[in-house]
């Protein structure tokens, strides 16, 4: 079964339209194909970083500036 799709116009850097080509053509896919890909690529790993996030809600915060001072404190840095 066919997924539907839609159309939709972006505007990309021409060197990586270029580039993008270039790969459509070497490896036989469309350039669609790619952008999907990529598109889904970056969506999955949001989704993986909001998991974690998720799982780590409960930790206790720190702040850079507190971890610097302890690292000092410590003789650690």
């Amino acid at each position: 079964m066919k997924r539907q799709t839609k159309r939709a116009t972006i505007y990309l850097d021409s060197d990586l339209h270029r580039a993008l080509k270039v790969k459509a053509a070497e490896t036989e896919y469309s350039v669609s194909e790619l952008v999907n890909d990529a598109v889904k690529t970056a969506l999955l790993e949001d989704s993986t970083d909001l998991d974690a996030f998720e799982e780590r809600k409960g930790e206790p915060l720190f702040s850079f500036e507190n971890v610097l001072k302890k690292l000092k404190k410590d003789g650690r840095i």
